[in-house]
């Protein structure tokens, strides 16, 4: 047999009875395993080539842009799609069909883009043991191999499913064709590519240090339960970061996505099936939030939660779990990683490059309809710039234009649905009847076919006016006008401002006195801060993201830090040599 390869063995398993022929297939495989034995490196991730070259901008006229028109057709010749109710391959719609839930396209809401129905308490639960069930395996397998099937995924998303992903995220999300491709494309995969290689510095992470005879080692252990991730309707790529992170490391997820976010997470879960992912690892489930949660919150395998949304819902759900250590529910302190909400933060100094601020403003106010966490909400302009920063952003804005995202031109879409849409314009029509705001621009909106709100700035010499604390996650920007001898008495102002939220901020100036003073003063202002850029300017593997006060627990997407909180490490020590003696020198006389 020494001399068997693989085609030999495939003859010999032809005309030889099937014992015989999995033992050779056995004995094959053990050979090939020492054959390419080795200390494995992943490759060296990248990010998906959009912005550096040019290749994905759906300029009219262009290849990719022709694409995508033909998958939007496609896809809304199908709709409304159908979602299982949870499950991979061979999933189905929960057979409780009772209550099935259709979710509207927020730019044409008298459209039903998606159907599913909510997943039982025994969906729930079923999905929980099929997890765990597939933990064993996965765990076990090499890191090589788990590495593999995202980076697969990764390739796909790039290519094969590009458009598909966009398009179900353009028609489900409401994002325009560049807000749609940095997101389901190019974030999605940079996100694979880089979390597998964030997994590999932990995995190479082991001591350097051993006293003579002894050697020390790190097992980087996956959770011994399984993590229940909840991602937000915002970001396509945000679910796919939520669930690969702890399964990369060999974890197993009970995933429930936002119901206004369904058929694109189903995709992304299609996608990592395809790519190899063993069907249990990743268990998609859609339903009613209160029961999945609760269904999961009473588990004892509960690991890990792993969040992004409201920060009332973190806090909920913080207490919720508190509540289960108390009580000794669960076999370990769950660990609890979420990010949330901001009232993010612009300042502009006298020094300032005007346009530049206005324009990147526009960029981090009103793209997506200010539905991103790290959207700008709140201004300061000093009283020497205000009327150039103003007549710069109607300039600027006089061209963009709000309407359905498959019209290419339209810069804004919808929000997202009939809830955020009511809370939204219930605040314009408050701040246009408000004796201390000025309407600089907008204020006005149409729910007629689409959730459209135009974008909207308010200025105020009042610094503590309610609009600067209050979250609307939407198209509506608040300026505080400030006397320029003021800009030290500012700082605490932003500081103190925000609703309690440190997301992001950024300070436009060319004074490089007054940006030192800025970056130091708000130093806990924002887990993200920018200098000269929009407060949107994150890339995955450049900048990592996240913020702490109300804003979350700051682990850092797109970091070894958040994916450390995945892991729990087993620290072990051997020794080769003997010990000859039970007293210590100082023992003997």
């Amino acid at each position: 047999m020494k001399h068997l390869s693989g085609n030999c063995i495939s003859t010999l398993t032809r005309n030889q009875p099937r014992s015989t022929a999995r033992a050779l297939r056995t004995f094959e495989c053990t050979r090939r395993g020492v054959a390419t034995g080795g200390h494995y490196a992943v490759p060296k991730p990248f990010n998906e080539p959009n912005v550096i070259a040019y290749s994905f901008h759906y300029a009219t006229g262009s290849p990719e842009r022709q694409k995508l028109v033909t998958a939007l057709k496609d896809l809304r010749s199908t709709l409304p799609v159908q979602v299982p109710a949870w499950g991979g391959h061979g999933s189905s719609q929960s057979q409780d069909k009772t209550q099935l839930v259709s979710m509207p396209m927020p730019s044409e809401h008298g459209t039903v883009f998606a159907q599913y129905t909510n997943a039982s308490e025994a969906d729930v639960t079923a999905a929980i043991e099929t997890a765990l069930n597939a933990k064993s395996e996965w765990q076990n397998l090499p890191f090589t191999d788990r590495a593999a099937v995202f980076l697969r995924a990764a390739e796909l998303v790039s290519g094969k499913y590009r458009y598909e992903l966009m398009a179900a995220t353009m028609f489900g999300q409401g994002k325009n064709a560049w807000q749609a491709e940095i997101d389901a494309a190019a974030e999605l995969a940079d996100f694979f590519r880089y979390n597998v290689g964030f997994a590999q510095e932990i995995y190479d992470k082991q001591p350097t240090v051993n006293s003579p005879g002894h050697h020390g080692r790190t097992d980087w252990r996956p959770l011994e339960g399984f993590v229940y991730a909840v991602s937000p309707f915002n970001f396509t790529a945000i679910g796919g970061n939520l669930i690969s992170a702890p399964a990369l490391l060999g974890n197993v997820v009970v995933w429930k996505p936002s119901p206004m976010s369904v058929y694109p997470s189903y995709l992304v879960h299609k996608i990592l099936l395809e790519a190899g992912l063993p069907p249990g690892v990743i268990q998609l489930v859609n339903g009613e939030p209160e029961m999945v949660t609760k269904t999961v919150l009473n588990h004892r395998e509960f690991s890990a939660l792993s969040f992004i949304g409201s920060s009332d819902v973190f806090r909920s759900l913080y207490g919720k779990v508190a509540e289960g250590v108390v009580a000794k529910k669960y076999r370990d302190f769950p660990r609890m990683v979420g990010e949330t909400s901001g009232k993010n933060f612009h300042l502009i100094h006298p020094s300032a490059d005007i346009g530049n601020a206005a324009r990147h403003t526009i960029r981090a106010s009103f793209e997506y309809s200010g539905q991103k966490c790290s959207a700008c909400a709140r201004i300061y302009v000093p009283q020497s710039q205000a009327t150039a920063f103003f007549d710069s952003m109607k300039q600027e804005l006089s061209a963009v234009k709000t309407g359905p995202p498959e019209e290419f031109e339209n810069f804004l879409g919808p929000v997202i649905n009939q809830a955020a849409f009511t809370k939204i314009t219930k605040a314009i029509d408050s701040a246009n009847n408000d004796g201390q705001l000025e309407r600089v621009i907008g204020g006005t909106y149409d729910g007629s076919k689409g959730y459209f709100i135009e974008p909207t700035l308010y200025a105020t010499k009042t610094p503590d006016h309610p609009l600067f604390d209050k979250e609307l996650f939407g198209p509506v920007l608040i300026a505080y006008v400030y006397p320029d001898a003021e800009f030290d008495q500012v700082l605490d102002v932003v500081d103190r401002q925000g609703g309690g939220f440190a997301l992001t901020g950024a300070i436009f100036a060319s004074d490089q006195a007054a940006i030192r003073k800025a970056e130091d003063r708000l130093r806990w202002a924002a887990g993200n801060f920018y200098v000269n850029c929009k407060t949107t300017g994150a890339v995955i593997g450049q900048q990592t993201f996240g913020g702490s006060r109300a804003s979350g627990t700051n682990d850092k997407a797109g970091s070894v830090g958040l994916m450390l909180r995945f892991t729990a490490p087993r620290t072990l020590k051997e020794e080769y040599n003997k010990l000859d003696n039970v007293m210590y020198p100082s023992n003997l006389r």
